[in-house]
């Protein structure tokens, strides 16, 4: 008898212990390609690297300028006024070199700003998901290599729902 009251206790403070963590998914990703912002914010960022690539593009052009000129150098000058002239040409190089890399991180960080507010809108509404629906844990798909699943706890629909986003129509086979 006193067996049976311990493995009684024992289910059912497994069975409490199991129901006090839930855990569920979702594909914050797809959300995000899904919201009408997602858009705009995808455009401006063109246009960002756009404007970028324009001033860009005028360094390489005077590069491209200044090189020509060092191969057509007069072999008459002295060794020490090609040297200069090198020196000069190997600085555009790394200012061009330089200028790439700082374009692109400003590209990066002027996406993560306009990609912020969308952020805290779908962490607003996984968070009201997560409450209504007691979960304790959502974990994102992307970035987690899962060996399996559960779809009955993956969140993505419930979300979707919350935040008024359609589903796209499936591309027609032809």
């Amino acid at each position: 008898m006193k067996s049976k009251i311990i493995i009684l206790i024992a289910l059912f403070l497994s069975n409490i212990a199991a129901a006090q963590s839930k855990v569920g998914t979702i594909n914050s990703d797809y959300l995000m390609g899904l919201m009408p912002e997602g858009k705009i914010v995808v455009e401006k960022s063109k246009a960002y690297a756009k404007e970028l690539d324009s001033l860009f593009s005028i360094k390489v052009v005077e590069y491209q300028k200044s090189l020509e000129e060092f191969k057509n150098i007069d072999d008459t000058l002295s060794q020490e006024l090609k040297n200069l002239k090198f020196s000069e040409l190997q600085k555009l190089e790394n200012d061009v070199n330089q200028s790439k890399q700082n374009g692109n991180q400003l590209i990066r960080l002027k996406e993560n700003e306009l990609m912020r507010p969308l952020y805290k809108k779908l962490g607003e509404a996984i968070a009201e998901i997560a409450k209504e629906y007691n979960y304790t844990q959502i974990l994102t798909v992307q970035g987690n290599e899962f060996a399996y699943i559960d779809p009955n706890y993956d969140i993505t629909r419930l979300v979707m729902v919350k935040m008024n986003l359609q589903e796209p129509e499936p591309a027609s086979k032809k």
